[in-house]
């Protein structure tokens, strides 16, 4: 470990292996190019078969990885990286970010856990930061209250296909105090 806090996973050749994995095609993209700008050998996947099998063949030091994937969880494809290379340091990235999906990744091996949008440079620190996992410094600026709950009732809202009445019962939820909250913007 070098005096700066920094961590280098390097590769017999000297290398330092990147796997992305992620089903947004322009940020995979725009992300494989900054991490190459950085001095990684870069992969892209963009689903937990294609991540796994990549993972397996490549067997990546750090790993990018989305959470919810088109064809799955993104946890198989951190669960892949662990059985084939267990000092990968992965960072999951999430749309969808909560407390019990961010225990699940660093249970399961990942280093930390970012809410989408973060650019390169976040990810860049949260993979080469040594230290414990999942410690990371507080936002300047965190949620509110009120944020998150909007949030989570978005991301429900879109699981149930934007259906006002099924979104209603699973939060338990009357259906016009719903229609009020989904007509307002988001609150900062």
């Amino acid at each position: 470990m070098s005096d700066t806090g920094q961590e280098n996973l390097e590769d017999d050749d000297g290398s330092r292996t990147l796997l992305i994995v992620d089903d947004d095609k322009p940020f995979r993209d725009r992300l494989a190019r900054a991490m190459a700008e950085r001095e990684f050998l870069v992969s892209t996947a963009e689903s937990v078969e294609a991540g796994i099998a990549l993972a397996e063949e490549v067997k990546p030091a750090y790993a990018i990885v989305d959470l919810r994937l088109d064809d799955g969880n993104g946890l198989s494809v951190v669960d892949a990286l662990e059985a084939v290379r267990p000092d990968c340091r992965a960072v999951v990235l999430t749309g969808y970010g909560n407390i019990a999906s961010a225990v699940a990744a660093i249970k399961r091996g990942a280093v930390d856990y970012l809410a989408k949008p973060a650019d390169a440079d976040q990810i860049e620190l949260a993979l080469l930061t040594a230290g414990e996992q999942g410690v990371g410094e507080l936002p300047d600026n965190p949620m509110s209250a009120d944020r998150v709950r909007w949030e989570h009732i978005q991301r429900v809202f879109e699981q149930c296909d934007r259906n006002v009445s099924e979104t209603a019962r699973k939060l338990r939820m009357h259906r016009r105090t719903l229609q009020r909250i989904l007509a307002k913007h988001a609150p900062r």
